[in-house]
């Protein structure tokens, strides 16, 4: 680190006062709050599906459907995203350590991502009901997916927490790491070299492009009518989270067995 404080227990990076900071700041406020209630959760979604539809008309259907657009917005949020460290995790989670605080942090990821799911088709039906508002589903989706999306790379990011796999850098960096891991569904080896600069390169932003599409198009479901589209979207989310988090702890827990030491001995292994 070279001057920069990496946000950690819960801190974000300041607003730079340009338009997509109050994107990011919704965005990781959606990430965060594992215990936002409904009301409040589609409140902010609403704001954002808004904001997006401001953002989307600049930028043309083009950018929209190359996938370029979300996953600029992704990597613009990232930094926003308040990451917490184990010592945080632990006091959250009552002092849990291990595979039980890994299965913790994904089980609180699935019901997030599960809750914006089931708001996405709420806020689905309200549209389906008043059909002027039709225009603004596009940006309705594309809100649900960078949410989702936040939530898993907050998720990535805290296993790496949890099983002792350690990404320095600014918090720019840092968050580019994680979309990358999230992009690429994989853990992240801090041997491999060019593993921070990586997450900027072409090959990492085209892995990203096609993952943000594939998830925007998951969340069509959530455009079903009535409610239906609220519980399948929620299925999915659910789904999709838990098959997620198993791929990266698969991964983490081998790259913590290759990696050095801790100082005083301290085992990186967590035991099952």
């Amino acid at each position: 680190m070279t001057g920069e404080i990496e946000p950690r227990h819960g801190e974000v990076e300041p607003a730079r006062g340009d338009g997509s900071t109050e994107l990011g700041e919704l965005i990781g406020r959606l990430a965060s709050d594992e215990d936002m209630d409904g009301e409040t959760r589609g409140r902010l979604l609403g704001r954002l599906a808004r904001l997006l539809g401001q953002s989307a008309r600049k930028v043309g259907a083009a950018g929209v459907a190359r996938g370029r657009w979300l996953a600029d917005l992704l990597l613009a949020a990232a930094p926003h995203i308040p990451i917490r460290d184990l010592e945080t995790l632990q006091a959250h989670h009552h002092g849990l350590m291990g595979e039980e605080l890994a299965d913790r942090i994904v089980k609180a990821a699935g019901n997030a991502t599960t809750a914006v799911g089931a708001a996405g088709g709420a806020l689905a039906a309200v549209e389906f009901a008043a059909p002027p508002l039709l225009l603004t589903a596009p940006a309705q989706l594309a809100a649900e997916t960078l949410v989702v999306a936040a939530i898993e790379v907050k998720m990535i990011a805290e296993l790496h927490e949890v099983y002792g796999v350690s990404v320095q850098g600014s918090g720019t960096a840092r968050g580019a790491a994680f979309v990358t891991s999230w992009a690429r569904q994989r853990g992240i080896n801090p041997l491999e070299g060019g593993t921070l600069t990586s997450a900027l390169g072409t090959a990492a932003k085209s892995a990203l492009r096609r993952r943000m599409l594939r998830v925007f198009g998951r969340s069509l479901s959530t455009m079903g009518p009535l409610l239906t589209g609220a519980a399948a979207g929620a299925a999915l989310n659910r789904s999709a989270t838990k098959g997620l988090a198993l791929k990266v702890r698969n991964d983490l827990r081998e790259i913590a067995g290759s990696l050095p030491p801790l100082p005083g001995d301290q085992p990186r292994r967590l035991d099952p």
